[in-house]
């Protein structure tokens, strides 16, 4: 709003499932479920959106001290003192050991290396320190990247001129995935997967002019998973074993796709059409403005923690 988005309706939808009912998030009650616990969000950008609107619904009962910030800050840990309650977003974009080569600005110098059999240690290291883990993968599994197992390059994505085989990012997706939640079985914490996130970019992605200027909802049968999410919605569910009742799955996809008008869009800049109301700028149509779409994943959340994890 600050930022000059000039309509407000996006602060006012919600999602309610077909044939029941889904309470809306209980501050004062969530907190006491987590009094002397542990919660915490492994993945991108977008579980620290998640996180982000779980603090902002928290605040109305009790503010958050910040105890730890990387020096990056992308990961960051939350006490809730009068419950001892603890709060983490931990930064693991690809849940996987990955080498990164790029800048804050998102530019590489060369393709990322992900070891497709070792798990990201700044999340598995701290893992029984957890009650509660809402895991997530995503866009960065889009990106150039070689492909390593036992420290041996096994194969890539989208690497033309490296002479490697072609092993797409489905087939990295689903083996993270795998190792991700079968280490998570072996640990006391209940984990969440939550599914792939769809964006909204239209006539273009988010570095070739796509732009998100819907001011409602879709209807239903108004629009379809595209490919891609597709793609990965169906590896979800199957990298679980049906054994694990430890592990649950945090299905957010279809709600999220029904909410084009839920982005940032061009107002993630300050004011993009004050000097020229025709201006060329880049929009955020992939995180979630807040209040917004994202808050109804944490109604999901405190809905499956308070029912054992499971859907009612």
């Amino acid at each position: 709003m600050r930022n000059g988005r000039p309509d407000s309706g996006y602060l006012y939808w919600r999602w309610k499932p077909s044939g029941c009912d889904l309470p809306k998030f209980n501050p004062r009650k969530f907190l006491k479920l987590m009094r002397n616990k542990s919660l915490a969000f492994i993945g991108d950008s977008i579980s620290r959106n998640h996180v982000q609107s779980l603090l902002c619904i928290l605040s109305q009962v009790e503010r958050a001290v910040e105890v730890y910030s990387d020096k990056e800050d992308k990961s960051k840990r939350w006490l809730f003192q009068s419950h001892n309650f603890t709060l983490s977003v931990v930064w693991a974009p690809f849940l996987i050991k990955a080498d990164i080569f790029e800048d804050n600005n998102g530019v590489s110098s060369k393709a990322t290396h992900l070891h497709l059999d070792k798990l990201d240690p700044k999340w598995a290291d701290q893992y029984d320190s957890f009650d509660y883990a809402v895991i997530a993968g995503g866009k960065w599994f889009l990106k150039t990247a070689v492909y390593l197992e036992k420290d041996e390059v096994a194969g890539c994505h989208y690497c033309p001129g490296l002479n490697l085989t072609e092993l797409g990012m489905d087939f990295a997706y689903r083996k993270a995935l795998s190792l991700a939640l079968d280490f998570a079985s072996k640990h006391r914490a209940v984990m969440f997967l939550r599914t792939t996130t769809p964006d909204h970019f239209e006539n273009g992605e988010w570095f070739s002019g796509g732009t998100c200027n819907r001011t409602v909802p879709f209807g239903e049968g108004e629009v379809d998973v595209g490919d891609l999410d597709r793609a990965m919605r169906g590896i979800e569910p199957g990298v679980g074993s049906g054994e694990n009742v430890g592990l649950k799955l945090l299905d957010t996809t279809r709600l999220s796709l029904l909410r084009p008008d839920g982005h940032p869009g061009a107002y993630m800049q300050f004011q993009p059409f004050a000097k020229d109301k025709d201006a060329k700028v880049q929009n955020d149509c992939l995180h979630w403005c807040l209040p917004g779409p994202i808050d109804s994943w944490n109604d999901l959340v405190m809905e499956m923690i308070s029912n054992g994890g499971l859907y009612r």
